[in-house]
């Protein structure tokens, strides 16, 4: 007979991690530290589950997602949106950590959505840089934007730390170049993304960091991984506009920030843009269009190892 497939959620909060296993029912408890994840582990080991989710908790289930991908477990990191709609589409209103892992455990065998590919210890290094990076230019911008109202008390602070940011940011993007020069495979990427006009140095550190699955995908999946995809509002007679939402919002701001370079410097974008305001679209909707447009062509390019040229595009 052929051997039941086994489900498991896991709810990870600060201190404890909730084990909850479909269709079986059992329930395990773990400390969400090296000795509980290392319990949970070997648990899960011995159980040979098709799939586990968890939900993304700001970081907070990291660990155990390294831990279950070293182990060749399979592992989705999910939406937490996601989770909580099919709970109510399910009836499952109350909220507890046991609920939610048993939920979870449900959604992973009835949707059974497909494991990412897991970042290795280099690509952590390279979006933790990433992320420090956002942070100093959000700390950039608040700071500018004070320095036009602040008082001549504390004008002379605000510019002192505002240049130490300037310093800060030049400093991480040294870091940044240092981590791809470190891969040979990283390198070979980095210099076929950047082949493309618009392409700089921080989309193609974002979309190495934040997007191992480009090169992977075909173009609609890939569009709709990142959020640009766009989708039906429709129902009855109805037919609604269609949005882009959802998917890694971290992305989105560096492929936005390339696209509008692009629109002016890449002949083929740049066509596709007029082409779309000549019918009639408005700029911010061909925008999010040559947004998608630029990610396909960046995503066939990995998957052919091929340089940019139009016949890419």
């Amino acid at each position: 007979m052929e051997k039941e497939k086994v489900y498991v959620g896991i709810d990870v909060a600060k201190a404890n991690m909730d084990v909850a296993v479909h269709p079986s029912g059992k329930r395990w408890s773990f400390t969400n530290d090296d000795r509980g994840i290392s319990e949970a582990v070997s648990s899960l080991r011995e159980l040979s589950p098709t799939l586990i989710v968890m939900e993304a908790t700001g970081g907070i289930e990291a660990p155990l997602v390294a831990a279950l991908g070293v182990a060749g477990l399979p592992v989705v990191v999910v939406n937490p949106r996601q989770i909580r709609d099919f709970a109510k589409a399910t009836g499952k209103l109350a909220k507890t950590d046991v609920l939610d892992a048993q939920v979870m455990a449900h959604f992973a065998a009835t949707v059974q959505p497909k494991p990412r590919i897991l970042p290795d210890a280099q690509s952590k290094e390279f979006a933790a840089i990433l992320a420090r990076r956002r942070q100093v230019i959000e700390m950039l911008t608040a700071e500018r934007n004070r320095l036009s109202s602040a008082r001549e008390v504390v004008r002379e602070r605000i510019e002192a730390h505002i240049a130490w940011l300037e310093q800060e940011l030049d400093s991480i993007d040294s870091d940044l170049r240092s981590s791809v020069r470190k891969s040979p495979v990283w390198q070979e990427k980095d210099n076929l993304l950047q082949s493309v006009p618009g392409v700089g140095p921080v989309l193609s550190a974002t979309l190495l960091a934040d997007l191992p699955e480009l090169g992977t995908l075909n173009r609609r999946q890939i569009a709709a991984l990142v959020g640009v995809a766009p989708l039906n509002r429709d129902s009855g007679t109805l037919r609604g506009k269609r949005t882009v939402w959802g998917g890694r919002a971290k992305i989105r701001p560096a492929l936005y920030m390339s696209t509008l370079v692009a629109v002016r410097c890449n002949a083929v974008i740049k066509a596709f843009y007029q082409r779309l305001c000549n019918a009639g679209k408005e700029k911010k909707v061909a925008l999010t269009a040559c947004m998608r447009k630029l990610l396909t062509i960046l995503n066939a390019m990995l998957k052919h190892r091929a340089p940019w040229n139009y016949a890419v595009a």
